[in-house]
């Protein structure tokens, strides 16, 4: 259900509703002294009934074309209460979320935007296009929602924080602003042991890069194993489909003049090379060579390797063996088999596509002996798990629900 024309103070917001027949109460949910006061939802005849919150004075009355009224309100300033169950726990009932898409015009938003409308557990909080660059229309926004996610340029991601204030918002950050930022986990589940738990414990949550995710993938449990060195130097080629780039990008690969492959970063200065470093525990950072092809969406992250670059003895098969481990019962990060040969197209490429519109990250080692060589390989999508998915399932992670919920199989 959408609603259209709602005012919270100066704001025009719409709510985005999960397909659902029912909602629980927020009281299984809230927490504090207005816990019991929280109010059931309920669908009936077409008309959504939003819980209503003792915890702040201002509201907004919404009227669906259809004349569906939401009633909800918003929480007072400083005064939220957490609203996400508790962590570590199993749910015996499910809440809506309220979650805000800062910046859900853009590439990453929508796609954002069209995992969380599906996602049982999410209700959105849309501004009115003619207000999404309202600054307090937005701080408005991120300050009565349950989590937010920013989908903006870095500058305007910081200062979108800082709206945010002492509220009690969760923020997903999928910008380049905090990831190596102090006071923020790195949104990367797969990446450590301890990560997901980091995650579920936190509220502000940087969002990987997508060449990262790969990268990162790969690296840091042979880092971990001790099977790379930490002071070894890498090289990283890798290419990406032309929606990385964004709105500009995609109109261009839209059109008819354009490169059907481009490599690009020629100033060896990449924005992603703080985290690729940081996150694998190298000490230097590797050097990065991204390229872009004439397909819109997909990727591969690759790091080519000499033996002798690694732990004196280690083969191929240790390689392989080190992250078998390390994603053991992982759920959206494969490992294939050791030199997969039967995964290539026509027995000689890797497509870069094959994940797309999916969560997942494949790793994939081929390696010979005899020259003393190894090449690894990660393939993801990068709107995927290197932007929009991963947004996803960390917001499930520190919204306390099922970490798949919104992203298919």
């Amino acid at each position: 259900i959408v609603a259209q024309g709602s005012v919270l103070g100066s704001m025009a917001l719409a709510w985005v509703t999960p397909a659902a027949t029912a909602a629980p109460s927020f009281a299984d949910r809230a927490v504090g002294p207005v816990a019991s006061q929280a109010t059931s939802a309920a669908v009936s005849r077409g008309c959504f009934s939003a819980p209503q919150e003792a915890c702040g004075s201002s509201g907004f009355l919404a009227t669906t074309a259809a004349g569906a009224t939401i009633a909800a309100a918003a929480a007072g300033r400083g005064r939220r209460q957490v609203r996400r169950r508790g962590r570590g726990k199993a749910a015996t009932s499910r809440a809506a979320a309220k979650v805000f898409i800062d910046g859900e015009a853009g590439t990453t938003g929508l796609q954002v935007r069209e995992r969380l409308e599906a996602h049982p557990d999410i209700e959105l909080l849309s501004l009115a296009p003619e207000l999404r660059k309202d600054e307090a229309a937005r701080r408005d926004a991120l300050r009565s929602a349950d989590a937010a996610v920013l989908c903006l340029p870095d500058d305007a991601a910081r200062a979108a924080v800082e709206l945010v204030g002492d509220a009690d918002t969760v923020i997903v950050d999928a910008s380049t602003a905090h990831r190596v930022a102090d006071g923020w986990v790195y949104g990367f589940a797969e990446m450590a042991k301890e990560q997901k738990a980091a995650i579920t414990a936190s509220k502000r949550i940087s969002n990987p890069g997508c060449y990262p995710t790969g990268f990162i993938g790969m690296v840091r449990p042979l880092v971990d194993a001790g099977l790379l060195p930490k002071d070894v130097g890498l090289t990283v080629p890798a290419v990406s489909g032309y929606s990385g780039g964004g709105k500009g990008l995609i109109e261009i690969y839209d059109g008819p003049d354009h490169e059907p492959w481009g490599a690009y970063g020629f100033g060896l200065n990449h924005k992603h090379l703080p985290e690729m470093a940081k996150w694998t525990g190298l000490e230097q950072e590797p050097i990065f060579c991204p390229a872009v092809g004439d397909f819109k969406q997909g990727m591969v992250v690759s790091v080519p390797l000499r033996l002798s670059q690694l732990k004196p003895g280690t083969t191929p098969a240790d390689l392989h063996a080190a992250w078998t481990a390390h994603y053991e019962g992982s759920r959206f990060v494969g490992v294939m088999p050791l030199n997969p040969d039967a995964s290539l197209e026509r027995g000689a490429f890797l497509r870069p596509d094959s994940v797309n519109d999916t969560n997942r990250l494949e790793l994939f080692c081929w390696g010979n002996e005899a020259k003393g060589t190894a090449w690894l390989l990660a393939r993801l999508d990068n709107l995927g798990k290197g932007a929009s998915g991963a947004c996803v399932q960390n917001l499930n992670l520190a919204l306390g629900f099922d970490e798949g919920a919104g992203l298919g199989p």
